[in-house]
């Protein structure tokens, strides 16, 4: 099973992966799905098995409630007979720091420094290290490996890595910039190169994660060049609650005047900013969206900061890569929001952007216009695929399972 918690999210996949190592056996979803909106009253569950679809809402206060709403739904629809079937689970989790260059088998020790590294992602990695640890203890005979988000970033050249900073920063805190949503960059990059018919290694690809976290990744020969998030997953681009990039000095500008201690400061442009902070609406894209549609015009006000944020990085990395083969959406908002994809590409044909607004509106992969000098794509990220990946990767000798073995 591939666990990935977000801040607002429970994305989840079972695998049947019968002899996979190998090279030579499937890679089957026996069941997929999604919780949204965790915290709120109204969040959704949705699980997919073959043909057959399942969804409620209902009130689910936090990631524990949701992995535990989860694995009672799979017995109860008959998707599995007992939880001991499931002999490996994976999990997303945001940061590893400088301690984790690969995914990991987690021991007590590495769900430690997992929690640990919960300072440089506050949002992420306690949801991360409390998903690990309830599915440990519901699955307490499965491997459980964990996937870090920043390990596409090592390739980040020291002079992409580094902050302006005294070195000693770097030296003895390790305060450099890390990138996050790795596991999903890395899949979407290969993907697209792989419908273009073209080698990874020849294109230059800006990848746009866009979601209630989001970040923006410039891929060179297959290897992460440069992503936007930086230190922690709050640097960047604007995002659901997330202030993104902002002067720093405005932090302690706002702790004199207000009064505010440094949690609350960080509470501040890390839960309360963003589109929620901007529309006084949601954090939710869709909710800011359909405010804005009916006239709100802070609602307004924040789509478009939204999307020009996202389009001076995505000028930014264009010239550092020297130019530009595709561009691609993903994640939740790339994905299905049709106005945000046409809004980031707005008057980019200068750069050989240029959609077309018929595919743009059907949703098709390839979205540009027919004379158009670069690939713009939409690309459904799998980052539950590559976590089971790396599952059968790190978590050998895997326990046998009778009722997942070949007949």
């Amino acid at each position: 099973m591939a666990i990935n918690a977000g801040s607002s999210s429970l994305k989840f996949q079972l695998f049947s992966m019968r002899n996979a190592q190998s090279g030579q056996g499937e890679e089957q979803v026996l069941c997929q799905g999604l919780i949204e909106r965790i915290g709120m009253d109204d969040a959704v569950f949705t699980l997919r098995a073959g043909d057959v679809k399942w969804r409620e809402t209902l009130p689910i206060a936090d990631c524990r409630q949701g992995a535990e709403h989860l694995l009672r739904a799979l017995i109860e629809h008959n998707i599995i007979d007992s939880l001991d079937e499931i002999i490996g689970v994976g999990h997303r989790v945001a940061h590893g720091g400088e301690t984790f260059a690969d995914s990991v088998l987690i021991t007590p020790d590495v769900l430690d420094k997992i929690e640990q590294l919960g300072l440089l992602a506050p949002l992420h990695n306690p949801v991360n290290a409390l998903g690990i640890r309830v599915f440990q203890h519901a699955l307490p005979d499965a491997r459980a490996v964990a996937v870090f988000d920043t390990a596409f970033h090592q390739t980040l050249s020291q002079t992409a890595y580094l902050y302006p900073l005294p070195w000693r920063y770097y030296e003895e805190l390790g305060i450099r910039r890390y990138g996050f949503h790795g596991t999903s960059h890395k899949y979407v990059s290969t993907v697209c190169a792989e419908r273009m018919g073209r080698p990874l290694a020849e294109l230059r690809i800006v990848s746009c994660h866009l979601g209630n976290g989001s970040s923006l990744c410039a891929i060179g020969h297959g290897r992460s060049v440069n992503t936007s998030m930086g230190f922690t997953p709050q640097a960047g681009i604007m995002m659901g609650t997330r202030s993104g990039d902002i002067d720093p000095s405005i932090l302690p500008f706002i702790q004199q005047t207000e009064g505010k201690s440094a949690a609350e400061i960080n509470h501040l442009i890390n839960n309360q900013s963003g589109l929620l902070g901007i529309s006084g609406i949601s954090h939710d894209y869709r909710d800011v969206e359909q405010a804005a549609s009916q006239g709100d015009s802070r609602a307004q006000v924040a789509l478009e900061l939204f999307a020009e944020r996202i389009r001076a990085v995505i000028g930014s990395y264009i010239v550092q890569l020297g130019g530009i083969d595709a561009l691609i959406f993903t994640g939740g908002i790339g994905e299905n929001a049709r106005n945000a994809r046409q809004r980031i590409c707005r008057d980019l044909a200068f750069l050989g952007i240029e959609l077309d607004d018929d595919k743009n509106q059907k949703n098709q992969f390839f979205i540009q216009k027919d004379s158009g000098p670069v690939q713009i794509a939409i690309v459904n990220t799998n980052e539950e695929l590559m976590i089971a990946r790396d599952v059968m990767r790190v978590a050998q000798p895997l326990p046998v399972q009778p009722a997942l073995a070949l007949q």
